[in-house]
């Protein structure tokens, strides 16, 4: 059989390439290749008159292959794939080169053997283009139907937005009530809005909306299928009164008689055994904490409607769904791991959200800050940023962005509450980035006299008979040391992951980053997208940001999955995993490696082989990198197309060397 012909496209990328690159020379290095029929450069191969002269490239010499020396494929490989469908060649024949990422940018201050470098991965290349194979893609069908995990504002305003364009959703969260964490602050800045008086329409809203089915306190068991055909299995947990029949007046809990601290309010505030978790909960419907009951049946003897159910049992849902969006938001730092700050040790160290529920007029002090140690009214707070935030020794070297905010915001409540009181920031930048957020930030300092300091606090001390603190920090500005003598110190705790993350995104097939996060497919491009099709992320799930962006993004969540439910429809690319059943032996380990469980296993001629399923595969290689026979393969990633573009890069630098 006749090589292909080959035709090879280098661009410039501006000087991206071609100033470290000599991309001429690469051209007509690539030009004597075997198969190669025609190359050409262009500045900007992306730009349309770079992808018309690929368009009549492939026309004028009958190209059958193309092979494009560029930028990341990651970012524009699909315009490349369209520019190949637009002349009548399949997409797949397109072989993407990185000579910017993976040359150009890593061998800056030598031109010569950047140059050297580009032919060789162009060599590979071209090689690797004679080998390609036309994929085919499969259509599914996509249901009109999308599950949000988490119910906080992140996923209430995609829920709400997906509803009224008239999908069917599914609005899941694992507390006894929807709200999230929004739910627990006070005010939200810059604008000091009560953040429930934002909030508690839109969770009234979405809980009766006629598109929204709200499934509270439980959790997902499992998730399997693709884009258009999730399946999902939730373990929907006892609240031993019946939801359906409860009316949320309170009179179980007036007579409970047992007392324990309310997770709601962080332990400030007690809750009865039966509770809800805060006064606005949706729903408003009772629990029974089973672990605290002492089963005295006093809630059942003053329950009117009969509501209570202590038989209740664990109950299994099943639902499938076209698309699903993850806003399952985030936790506090654990202070307790900066053992220098006391937090845990000290009773008047405390951190953001605990005072957020201490000056919420619905809190456990009813909007007043106390001292936990005695109760009484602090006089001079200290806040102390980036706890668990840019520190590399706890792991955490990213900034949670509303940190700063948090404490500006608190800090001048607290002015405002008593004017006499002292505050002081100790900050190691201040990171007012948002709209108005500068101009906050200035209030605080010349309206309120909020006193800031730029120095990381090294260690607080207890005096252990008045329970006073001592906040020892350099002024890095004044070149000081200062000891500040505190009533209460807030420690303003980074925000982390949930601990169920990774839980999550295995279930999901999708990557967590390297902060713990949800990843989202490109951090610029397709910040809600992720690289399972029809699953998308919204919110602090995906990294830590304000309630502007959460809402936001969580829009963006709602339009991205809302495409492929309105088209009707989805384009499976079938790069998946096929298996030679002359070759297969049927070891089984390809089925103990594959994520997915795409992997099963049929009779033929008396032995197993293995059979993939083509749209549960995802096409991550796993078991064609285990298979000891290679009967495995992934399609445009086969063992002999990677083979030959290694050969290809060894050929070349010896002829080059």
């Amino acid at each position: 059989m006749s090589s292909p012909r080959v035709g090879v496209f280098v661009c410039y990328c501006g000087a991206n390439i071609n100033g470290v690159v000599d991309c001429e020379a690469v051209k007509d290095f690539a030009s004597k290749l075997d198969g190669v029929v025609y190359a050409d450069t262009y500045p900007f191969m992306c730009a349309d008159p770079g992808q018309n002269l690929i368009k009549d490239s492939i026309k004028k010499y009958n190209l059958e292959r193309v092979v494009v020396a560029a930028c990341t494929p990651k970012i524009h490989e699909p315009t490349f794939r369209t520019c190949l469908a637009e002349a009548g060649l399949s997409p797949y024949y397109l072989e993407f080169v990185n000579i910017r990422e993976q040359d150009s940018f890593v061998h800056m201050n030598d031109r010569e053997a950047a140059t050297k470098k580009a032919m060789e991965l162009v060599a590979g290349g071209v090689e690797r283009a004679k080998r390609l194979e036309d994929v085919p893609q499969k259509v599914v069908n996509v249901d009109k139907s999308t599950l949000v995990i988490g119910a906080g504002i992140a996923g209430i305003q995609s829920a709400l937005d997906l509803a009224d364009q008239g999908y069917k959703v599914y609005l899941l969260d694992k507390d006894e009530s929807i709200g999230g964490r929004m739910a627990q602050l006070a005010k939200t800045f810059p604008t000091d809005d009560c953040a429930l008086w934002i909030l508690a329409p839109k969770m009234v809203t979405v809980a009766n909306h006629p598109n929204v089915e709200t499934i509270t306190y439980a959790e997902i068991k499992e998730i399997s299928g693709y884009i258009g055909n999730f399946e999902v299995t939730i373990e929907k947990k006892p609240r031993y009164v019946n939801e359906s029949i409860c009316t949320g007046c309170g009179a179980c809990a007036a007579v409970c008689p047992i007392e324990v601290p309310n997770e709601f309010d962080l332990g400030l505030g007690t809750r009865k055994a039966i509770y809800v978790p805060f006064p606005q909960a949706v729903p408003l419907v009772y629990t029974i904490d089973k672990e605290h009951c002492i089963n005295c049946g006093l809630c059942e003897k003053v329950c009117g409607p009969k509501a209570i159910d202590y038989n209740q049992k664990p109950e299994e849902i099943k639902i499938k769904v076209g698309t699903i969006i993850t806003a399952i938001g985030y936790d506090e730092f654990d202070c307790t791991l900066k053992e220098e700050y006391g937090y845990g040790v000290y009773d008047n160290v405390i951190t953001t959200l605990e005072i957020e529920r201490m000056i919420n007029p619905a809190g456990p002090t009813g909007g007043h800050e106390i001292r936990p140690s005695d109760g009484k009214h602090p006089k001079r707070t200290v806040f102390i940023q980036c706890v668990g935030s840019r520190d590399a020794k706890v792991g955490n070297p990213y900034c949670s962005r509303i940190c700063c905010m948090f404490a500006l915001k608190n800090a001048q409540l607290l002015k405002m509450h008593d004017p006499s009181a002292e505050v002081y920031i100790c900050y190691m930048d201040i990171r007012s980035f948002g709209k108005g957020y500068e101009e906050y930030y200035q209030r605080a300092q010349e309206q309120f006299g909020v006193r800031f300091i730029r120095g990381r606090p090294a260690c607080i001390i207890e005096d252990p008979e008045t329970k006073n603190l001592k906040v020892m920090v350099e002024d890095t500005l004044m070149g000081e040391i200062l000891e500040i003598e505190a009533d209460l110190v807030v420690l303003s705790a980074g925000l982390v992951a949930k601990p169920d993350t990774k839980k999550i995104a295995r279930m999901l097939g999708v990557d967590v980053g390297p902060e713990g996060f949800l990843k989202e497919l490109h951090p610029k491009l397709a910040p809600v997208n992720t690289k399972v099709d029809g699953v998308a992320i919204a919110g602090v799930a995906q990294g830590p940001k304000d309630i502007p962006d959460t809402v936001a993004q969580a829009k963006g969540a709602a339009s991205a999955v809302a495409i492929p439910m309105a088209m009707g429809d989805f384009k499976i690319e079938m790069i998946r995993a096929v298996v030679d059943e002359e070759i297969c032996g049927g070891c089984e380990v390809c089925g103990n490696m594959c994520p997915y469980n795409a992997i099963s296993y049929k009779e033929k001629d008396g032995h197993l082989i293995a059979i993939t399923d083509d749209i549960a595969c995802k096409g991550c290689g796993a078991c064609a990198g285990a298979c000891p026979s290679g009967a495995m393969q992934l399609r445009y990633y086969r063992d002999e197309q990677i083979i030959s573009e290694i050969d290809g890069m060894l050929e070349a630098h010896k002829m080059v060397d």
